[in-house]
């Protein structure tokens, strides 16, 4: 019990990152129907930013921590605000001009702006990993089994799953309560209608890149801070699994793509532990294939209707 307990909280917390990317991939899609499989290196660029940021302001395990709350904040913000600007610059300058053309063009464009960002950044950052020093440390523990075993909630842990349910729950009240949530539903529905119902399309579809670039931008500090290590082709693997996620959950739901990244993050955790960690990607794609067997439209997403 104790060990399932531990991998439930590892798996959460690997969840909550995933849920974050997936964002980005199921709003696009929501609203203009392409899938911007640039995502991906959105959250690597966004980990090289919160990189430089902690670098440049100096932080570390030794700084007082109400210093490093504020410090992480800031990082955050920093990483939020320039990530957004390349996703408003990437759907600016490749997606905006095929957004007429065949289904096909924006899919080629959207993986050549993903081999575009690797090499930007494996040119500016070099192609070495980039090990960083723990530096939110300490921990809870949860309980301890007769064997010793210890079921710890890390310090780290804490702030990705606290972060992850207030990002998601402020992003659920931006949608669902402010003009600019009524305004991607609308394009989400009909855009052509919302145009001619006075509603910006360029606009409202520019700031959806930008919210999901942001979202991927606080995944990809996240993800620093967690793991220690990024590097120019973390965006890769991350993508795939975060747009798998966002296809179990449902394309075009949000609570679905939240869904679906912590459903990914459990069965790798679990997988890894109790079976050989070498196929936990065979198993969190296995899952996938069966449940779009019976689920074809994801566990909440809505079957598409065609409009006539």
């Amino acid at each position: 019990m104790e060990y399932f307990t531990q991998q439930l909280i590892n798996g959460v917390t690997l969840g909550s990152i995933y849920g974050l990317i997936a964002i980005g991939y199921t709003m696009v899609y929501g609203i203009i129907g392409m899938i911007n499989f640039a995502h991906g290196d959105i959250f690597m660029v966004g980990s090289f930013v919160g990189l430089i940021a902690v670098v440049v302001l100096g932080i570390s395990a030794a700084t007082p921590f109400f210093l490093l709350i504020l410090a992480l904040l800031v990082v955050i913000a920093i990483a939020m605000a320039l990530t957004a600007v390349w996703g408003w610059t990437v759907e600016r300058i490749a997606y905006r001009p095929l957004r007429g053309s065949f289904r096909l063009a924006p899919l080629i464009t959207a993986i050549g702006m993903s081999i575009t960002l690797q090499n930007f950044v494996q040119i500016s950052q070099g192609a070495r990993v980039k090990p960083v020093q723990p530096i939110v440390t300490g921990g809870y523990t949860l309980m301890e089994s007769a064997d010793g075993f210890v079921v710890q909630i890390s310090n780290i842990q804490i702030i990705i799953i606290v972060l992850t349910v207030v990002l998601m729950a402020g992003f659920t009240m931006l949608i669902n309560k402010t003009s600019l949530g009524r305004a991607q539903r609308a394009c989400e529905q009909d855009a052509r209608m919302a145009s001619l119902l006075g509603i910006n399309v360029d606009r409202t579809i520019s700031l959806t890149f930008v919210m999901g670039a942001a979202l991927a931008a606080v995944a990809g500090v996240m993800f620093v801070l967690y793991y220690g290590v990024i590097d120019f082709y973390i965006g890769f693997l991350a993508g795939v699994k975060a747009f798998t996620a966002a296809v179990l959950g449902g394309i075009g739901s949000l609570p679905g793509a939240m869904l679906g990244g912590l459903l990914i993050g459990l069965i790798e955790t679990f997988w890894s532990a109790y079976f050989s960690i070498e196929y936990k990607d065979v198993a969190a794609f296995s899952i996938l294939v069966i449940a779009l067997i019976f689920l074809p439209s994801g566990l909440l997403g809505r079957p598409e209707v065609e409009k006539v």
